[in-house]
């Protein structure tokens, strides 16, 4: 008796096609010839409607993947708008016991027969029920064994140093199966040149910035075994190329663990990096000839994982814009939490010069909101730099030195670059040429295109050419009267430091290099400081705690007295401007503005100019003087300066200030208008003068 019914024939007939990988979609075409074909079968056995399911094509059966095509069989048959469901075999639908005993209990229900090359079954018959389970069962085991040769063949090779995934940048794979470095100096160069300005800057970023600055690209394989293309650099690039242990000589294989997850009742399939090479399943140093040694290789791990912002109280973070020099250096004394760096101005003023460093550590406690620890960071850091300067100071011309060759060093790498560039270039015109000769001139669409190609790579040559010419003018050689400079600086390194074309973030990086961490202990009165030196060393500094509201920015007391003085005869606007003129700047720099004397009156307690408050102490300038006498201005000034009036200054270039009883009395004596008579202006005897009524 035939278990198609007519029942099942006035469904559709669903035929699910499936392939593991892409690599099998493409060129494993025999297999799907032979599922596509059993649209056949299904007419053979009598269905009309008959609907083809291969969206899973390239997905495995697993189960670890989510597939669109089985998710929406089940859907159908669960409706009961299936009858039939055709595969060329268990594994086709299924890899795990889990979807496949889920699809078998379905068709049980709704009355849906499964089909394969074998046969045809009913999974509600307890024959043809136990016949599915063992196929699905062998499938899931055939699976599972075929993986676990293949994972024990890998490790075994692995074990060996032989087991290569793909072949790093810069090596190529010789005759004996081993790592040699790549032939194309290029290549070599410019992997090279990745670490050196690493081993400058420590930071990938600043790596990456530094090579699209100066154009530099860097080599990146086309496939598993093919050559390499230069492309510009990118952040992921530089991370990957400093993170891969091969460049450090060494062999490396399980620098990843899977683990199977549980996700929305879905087996998922969890890569996780393992960082530390000791956790690695093989590691062999000294395998093949490396661009960097194993130390630097560990060292080049740890800064990048301290670079790194939000990986909690473990890593020190990244030298961040602003102007607080021991960002990430400084622990709170009392519970060990990193500090956290304000600004005056909040987060938008991280140019601003008043830094403090505060822990708010107790905040996230239930027992109050007050901040843990906090002071001003002058003093710490001024303290520290002290100590970093006179730890570094033996190492100032050997610095100077290092300097000279490092910028040498950079740039004869550059250029090495460029004329690599330019070889490359060469290389391409010349076979460019040899192709569009070795074309017969009548075959005109052929030698249109080879010309075409030609002339682009002779516009490369040129643009490279011109290129590597202005780099030889834009960067002369350093004068001797520069490197004179450098070595003077050198000498006195606090000088340098406090230099106002010193970078800032140089100096971070320079401590980082020689701090490992600073722990502060805030006191009551004092501050008590201990650095952890990178070799192992300790310091400990005991600084004056500074008082509420005292800071830096003092003002000189002269410039204070002068102020109050002028505020007596004079408003803020003309105190400013008398400021400016006799060159007295705030104690911040900047040049004094109405707002900025009211603002120092204010703090200091200095009461505002009134109107009138200077005729009422009977005080008059040149102006009143001369209205009151009826003279004019310079008039005024002679009688001054001959000392017939007195008059004072405050300051060079401040207003005189005559007292009025001085001019009553100048006016009683009616000798305003009169002054010496001015002697010939030559010695001879005829010389007689003018005079005007």
């Amino acid at each position: 008796m035939s278990k198609v019914q007519k029942a099942h024939l006035e469904r559709a007939a669903y035929i699910y096609v499936r392939q593991s990988s892409p690599f099998q979609v493409e060129h494993n075409l025999e297999s799907q010839r032979r599922q596509y074909a059993l649209v056949e079968r299904a007419q053979e056995l009598g269905w009309q409607d008959i609907r083809v399911v291969d969206e899973d094509l390239g997905r495995s059966g697993s189960g670890h993947v989510k597939r669109e095509g089985f998710e929406t069989l089940l859907a159908e048959v669960c409706q009961g708008q299936v009858g039939g469901v055709f595969a060329v075999e268990a594994s086709r639908l299924a890899r795990n016991g889990h979807e496949w005993h889920r699809l078998l209990e379905f068709c049980a229900i709704v009355d849906t027969l499964i089909v394969d090359h074998d046969g045809i079954y009913d999974s509600s018959h307890p024959n043809d029920r136990l016949v599915l389970g063992l196929k699905g069962t062998m499938s899931e085991m055939e699976g599972s064994m075929f993986r676990q040769r293949s994972q024990e063949a890998i490790r075994q090779k692995a074990r060996r140093g032989e087991y290569y995934t793909r072949v790093p940048e810069g090596y190529v794979l010789g005759e004996n199966g081993t790592l040699e470095k790549d032939p194309d100096e290029r290549v070599p160069a410019a992997i090279e040149l990745l670490f050196e300005k690493f081993r400058e800057l420590s930071s990938a970023r600043q790596v990456h910035l530094w090579l699209r600055q100066e154009d530099i690209k860097l080599p990146r394989r086309l496939g598993k075994a093919s050559g390499v293309e230069f492309v510009p650099a990118t952040p992921g690039l530089v991370i990957r190329l400093l993170r891969d242990p091969t460049y450090a000589g060494a062999y490396a294989f399980g620098r990843t663990k899977r683990r199977v997850i549980l996700d929305e009742g879905r087996k998922r399939i969890e890569k996780r990096r393992v960082s530390r090479p000791e956790d690695w399943e093989v590691l062999i140093q000294g395998h093949h000839e490396g661009y960097v040694s194993w130390s630097e290789y560990l060292k080049n791990l740890e800064t990048l994982a301290h670079n790194h912002n939000r990986r909690g109280e473990a890593v020190r973070g990244p030298a961040r814009r602003g102007r607080g020099l021991l960002a990430g250096l400084v622990r709170c004394g009392h519970c060990g939490k990193k500090m956290q760096v304000r600004y005056g101005g909040g987060r938008s003023g991280r140019t601003s010069a008043a830094v403090y460093y505060q822990c708010r550590a107790s905040q996230r406690e239930q027992i109050g909101k007050q901040l843990c620890s906090i002071f001003g960071g002058v003093t710490v850091e001024n303290a520290v730099v002290e100590a970093v300067l006179e730890a570094i100071s033996p190492m100032g011309m050997e610095a100077l030195v290092d300097a000279r060759e490092r910028l040498s060093s950079t740039r004869t790498d550059k250029r090495q670059q460029l004329e690599h560039e330019l070889e490359r270039a060469h290389y391409e015109a010349v076979r460019c040429q040899r192709q569009y000769d070795a074309v017969e001139p009548e075959n005109r669409q052929v030698a249109r295109n080879l010309e075409r190609r030609w002339e682009e790579a002779l516009e490369r040559v040129n643009d490279l050419n011109d290129k590597l010419s202005q780099f030889d003018a834009a960067q002369p050689p350093m004068a001797a009267e520069e490197q004179e400079a450098l070595r003077r600086l050198a000498e006195d390194l606090p000088k340098l430091w406090h230099h106002a074309a010193a970078p800032l973030d140089l100096k971070k990086r320079i401590v980082r290099t020689v701090i490992k961490e600073i722990v502060v202990f805030v006191e009551k009165v004092n501050l008590r400081v201990l650095v952890h030196w990178q070799g192992g060393q300790h310091s400990e500094f005991n600084l004056r705690k500074r008082k509420n509201g005292e800071h830096r920015w003092k003002t000189p007391e002269s410039t204070r007295s002068l102020i109050e003085q002028l505020a007596r005869v004079m408003p803020d606007k003309q105190i400013a401007a008398q400021l400016n003129r006799m060159g007295i700047k705030s104690t911040k720099g900047h040049t004094w503005t109405r707002l900025r004397v009211g603002s120092f009156r204010k703090s200091n307690n200095i009461a505002n100019y009134t109107a009138g408050e200077r005729q009422a102490r009977g005080e008059l300038t040149i102006e009143e003087a001369a209205e009151k006498l009826g003279v004019s201005y310079s008039t005024v000034q002679r009688l001054v300066q001959r000392s017939q009036l007195r008059g004072s200054q405050l300051c060079p270039g401040a207003p005189w200030i005559i007292r009025s009883e001085d001019v009553a009395t100048l006016c009683v004596q009616g000798s305003a208008g009169k002054g010496r008579r001015a002697a010939p202006s030559s010695g001879l005897s005829g010389q007689r003068t003018l005079d005007f009524p």
